[in-house]
């Protein structure tokens, strides 16, 4: 009881600070204020203003929004694009590079209309094109990109309508690159070129043999489904040979994964891509650019290591290695320095939205009251609850495995009819009751037995969070990846609590029970008591990428509200530019092709048959009625 009170008395926002690792996973982007409470730092130098995301949370209910609210916040995704192209323009100078850097975004990491606008305007000053991997995509890029100078690739398997844009797209003096898939694809652009009487910018996609390590290494490697082989490669240079159109092919691209880890695989990729850049140039194609893909990583869990959810390398290691390596190849080979391109998305937009959302109630794990045990109890249950006497970390393991054989027998029993209902959840509150005192005397020892890993999730608090996991947040329920989760205030007070997340819809995979930790994967989250008269905000960070496009509509839970918000350099005031509202249940509905109104018809009749047999009055059914519409037009999720 003296460590616990001794702990709450030294507890501190610093010690928060650390057992969320906030300044290890947030790259500066955010932090914890002395007064407890997480803090946006979108411009990352000491002195410029930190502003408290409980503020901004209070000025958005205030406007009348509720939660849960995906926060888009502009200064960082302006921040991450200059952080790239300062990166690369200072390992341009110190290594003598004789080319420049572009960088492009890709449209598929967030779609999103004002993702778009902001990339485009923010880039411009550094001339950062988009990528487009589909006809919607080119669309959307045709219709933001006004730089004449940034770069548009279009990737992706293309038809004529598709090659026609892109080339449609040069006629007005863009720089669109057609990047060549598959050899069929080869066809395709020199009729239609010459249909239209335009010269295409011809880019090829090289099937490296190099493979990276991490969750999408099937992206690299002979066996990917993406690009050319080096016979395609050879193929497609001598069909344009005899086509005259050598001086088209202006482009290498690759890919050999994205979230990659290890900088050793990305050196060793374009060692690989260099190599065959110079064999294109020795072909007699212009050439000019290099395009290295996707790849750079996100330090999800702050180890920097190269664990699939890290990076065992800083953004100028990242650069430098790239510009280095391709410098020293083409440098031997009397090959002129192309322009050098790559396509971060992950790592542009993960850092600009942080998911806010209120958690609406807990179920805690206590341990509760064993009854008396009657006279006429079965062997097992009284030997059960004996052990609870004698549980100390000498016989911690003994205890567990007799409890567990204790409470199997008794299961058994119950299901041959042979105790009670009452009597088999006395043995229950007993087992679980040890379990518990397993669990406190486990933490006393130093090294801890493999029978008691997952002890502690057993027993965790199950908060319930305002999000639908599958929505918001796919990629957790996908393919397990980790965001970093904290509580966004209060984090001056010692959290006491271990808990999991349970969304709202009724799906026992909308949960989350991993968490990150830079030595390992967590399975509960310290969490704080909550208090009735105070909502409980936390928050998911580095969302920004994927997550939007991906999410679907899982129990009719669509898309939630979105803030976009500027802060000043100067003051740190918060301006909410834009807000989005999220769907109301008649928008999802719709979504699933209901009509609303039909809905609403079938009901009101419902309704007035019920006036007729007598079941209702009618000032009753107008109170139904607009309980009813009332429901259509509300937020699909908790409102309170």
């Amino acid at each position: 009881m003296n460590v616990k009170k001794n702990t709450l008395e030294r507890w501190s926002a610093r010690l928060s600070a650390d057992l969320y690792g906030i300044n290890n996973w947030s790259a500066g982007y955010f932090t914890v204020t002395d007064d407890g409470e997480v803090a946006v730092t979108p411009f990352r130098e000491p002195g410029t203003p930190a502003v408290s995301l409980m503020d901004i949370i209070e000025g958005v209910r205030e406007r009348g929004m509720n939660m849960p609210v995906l926060l888009r916040i502009g200064n960082i995704l302006n921040s991450q694009i200059k952080r790239l192209h300062s990166s690369f323009r200072k390992a341009i100078e110190q290594t003598g590079y004789k080319g420049v850097y572009k960088g492009v975004y890709p449209i598929k990491v967030n779609q999103q209309q004002q993702v778009i606008e902001e990339i485009t305007r923010y880039g411009r000053e550094f001339h950062h094109g988009l990528e487009a991997g589909s006809k919607a995509e080119l669309l959307a890029a045709l219709g933001n990109l006004n730089d004449p100078e940034a770069c548009l690739v279009c990737n992706g398997y293309k038809d004529e309508e598709f090659i026609d844009l892109g080339l449609y797209a040069r006629k007005l003096g863009m720089n669109c690159f057609l990047v060549v898939e598959m050899p069929g694809e080869v066809e395709t652009i020199i009729q239609e070129s010459k249909k239209l009487g335009i010269r295409p910018l011809i880019g090829l996609r090289m099937k490296l043999s190099t493979r990276a390590g991490g969750q999408w290494t099937e992206s690299g490697g002979d066996r990917s489904v993406f690009g050319l082989n080096t016979a395609e490669l050879i193929n497609v240079v001598d069909r344009l040979r005899d086509e005259g159109m050598l001086d088209c092919v202006r482009l290498l691209h690759y890919h050999i994964g994205s979230q990659i880890p290890n900088i050793r695989d990305i050196r060793n990729g374009i060692i690989e891509a260099s190599r065959i850049y110079c064999g294109l140039v020795e072909e007699g194609c212009q050439m000019g650019y290099l395009d290295l893909g996707g790849g750079l990583a996100v330090d999800y869990d702050g180890s920097h290591t190269n664990y699939h959810l890290s990076r065992n390398y800083s953004l100028d290691e990242y650069c430098v290695d790239v510009v280095e390596t391709v410098s020293e190849i083409l440098t031997s080979k009397g090959v002129e320095h192309p322009t050098l391109i790559t396509e971060s998305g992950r790592a542009t937009m993960a850092y600009y939205s942080v998911l806010v959302f209120n958690i609406l109630d807990a179920t805690r794990f206590e341990s509760s009251q064993v009854p008396p045990v009657p006279e006429n109890a079965c062997e097992y249950t009284k030997d059960m609850v004996a052990i609870l006497g004698h549980i100390n970390t000498k016989n911690l393991q003994e205890s567990y495995h007799d409890a567990i054989y204790y409470r199997d027998e008794i299961r058994i029993l119950f299901k041959n009819g042979r105790i009670s209902f009452r009597e088999r959840a006395l043995a229950e509150t007993a087992f679980w009751n040890i379990m518990s005192s397993i669990n406190r005397e486990v933490k006393k020892l130093k090294y801890i037995p493999d029978e008691f890993e997952g002890l502690d999730s057993a027993m965790a608090d199950i908060y319930y969070a305002n999000i639908s996991v599958f929505q918001s947040l796919p990629d957790a329920w996908a393919i397990d990846q980790l965001f970093p989760i904290m509580p966004l205030h209060r984090l001056q007070e010692y959290p006491n609590r271990q808990g999991i997340l349970s969304d709202i819809t009724c799906d026992c995979d909308g949960k989350i029970d991993k968490f990150v930790d830079q030595h390992d994967v967590r399975h509960t989250l310290p969490l704080h008591e909550l208090h009735e008269e105070e909502e409980y905000y936390l928050g998911v960070f580095l969302v920004g990428a994927y997550q939007e496009t991906l999410g679907d509509l899982h129990n009719l839970l669509g898309d939630t509200n979105i803030i976009s918000v500027n802060i000043s350099p100067e003051d740190g005031r918060f301006e909410i530019v834009k807000e989005i509202e999220g769907d109301s249940v008649s928008d999802v509905l719709s979504y699933v092709e209901f009509d609303p109104k039909n809905l609403f018809a079938a009901f009101r009749a419902k309704a007035e048959e019920a006036v007729r047999t007598g079941l209702i009055k009618p000032a009753e059914r107008r109170t139904i009625m607009a309980a009813f519409e009332d429901g259509l037009r509300g937020y699909t999720y908790f409102e309170r």
